[in-house]
């Protein structure tokens, strides 16, 4: 039996009900949607349906598809994504200072690639902010799943006092989180990606080790790198991020590419994600697999749409996977249909 034919009949429905949404502006859909989930969050079940455990980095995460960061930046929706079927869910990204983001329109599907294009600038209620409501919904025992928290520089901070805002974002958040990440690969916030060297990732996350070394519980900390970097270049953030006592690697995030994209493209700078990222992202996490498996923990992210893609990452040398342009094009039943696409195996 395919995937397709194990999708749910909410699947089914979906298609009907995403030739409408997909006609409205596709940030005014995600708000919407999000201020849905935030409700459900508050009443719904939190519980994923599917149980496939996976134990890293001494945490127990329910299934191996998580959330990407960037679909909840502030964690509003946190228990009703688990709810949904993720096994886990990483919020942000969020930044020190709350920040609007960069100008409207900005956020775009291009339905023709199966992708999506953003250049948001991380806007986010901020790091103090997301701290508060990730400690409210776990005093409501609402968080069932793993939780993490990607960081990122705000955008009035310059690249030299760069880990300084990265720290005092760990400070805020690093008692609610379960595992932390450092995002220093959005192409949206200028000069962000300059830190993707090896000396800049070892000043950055050996700050936040040393933080994170005095807690009485400290937390995984994981890099999250660009498709964009050549191989060589990742490797060496990569060996940076292992010296300093990081315990991950997420790859990848969006890319600035537009090779091979069949349809149209708004002008300007962004991101793309979705399918066309797929090969690029499974090349290079295959690439550090090869060389760092057994060192470090790879979260692999890019072009998720089925359990096969899911099983490909795996191949690649992924432990966990998370998916955002997927869970956009797929609907409320992807996480499950994703999860059972995977035959208790994995």
């Amino acid at each position: 039996m395919s995937d397709t034919d194990k999708k749910s009949p909410w699947a089914r429905t979906w298609g009907l009900a995403k030739k409408a949404l997909f006609q409205v502006d596709a940030e005014r859909v995600h708000e919407g949607v999000l201020s849905g989930l935030a409700a459900k969050s508050k009443v719904g079940s939190c519980t994923p349906k599917h149980e496939l455990p996976v134990e890293l980095m001494g945490l127990t995460f329910t299934n191996p598809l998580g959330v990407a960061a960037g679909l909840d930046k502030n964690g509003v929706a946190v228990p009703a994504l688990a709810g949904m079927g993720f096994g886990f869910v990483e919020a942000g990204t969020v930044t020190w200072h709350p920040q609007p983001g960069n100008d409207k329109p900005r956020l775009f599907r291009l339905q023709d690639d199966e992708a999506i294009m953003n250049r948001m600038g991380f806007n986010n209620e901020g790091a103090v902010k997301l701290g508060e409501r990730l400690a409210q919904w776990r005093k409501d025992d609402r968080i069932h799943v793993p939780v993490g928290v990607n960081l990122g520089k705000s955008k009035i901070t310059p690249n030299e006092d760069a880990a300084d805002d990265y720290r005092q974002s760990f400070a805020a958040t690093a008692d609610v989180a379960d595992y932390m990440v450092v995002n220093i690969s959005s192409p949206n916030t200028p000069g962000l990606r300059d830190l993707q060297t090896g000396d800049a990732v070892k000043e950055l996350l050996t700050t936040i080790a040393d933080a994170n070394a005095k807690r009485a519980t400290p937390r995984p900390l994981l890099l999250k790198l660009a498709p964009d970097l050549a191989d060589e270049d990742a490797h060496v953030c990569a060996q940076a991020a292992l010296d300093s006592g990081a315990q991950g690697l997420i790859v990848s995030n969006t890319t600035i590419s537009r090779e091979g994209l069949k349809g149209p493209v708004p002008e300007g700078s962004g991101g793309i994600s979705g399918r066309p990222l797929f090969d690029r992202s499974t090349a290079l996490l295959a690439s550090l697999s090869s060389s760092f498996k057994g060192k470090l923990v790879f979260i692999g992210v890019g072009g998720i749409f089925d359990a096969d893609d899911a099983r490909k990452k795996r191949e690649a040398g992924a432990d966990l996977v998370q998916a955002y342009t997927g869970f956009i094009y797929g609907g409320p039943s992807f996480a499950n249909d994703v999860v059972t696409g995977l035959n208790g195996a994995w």
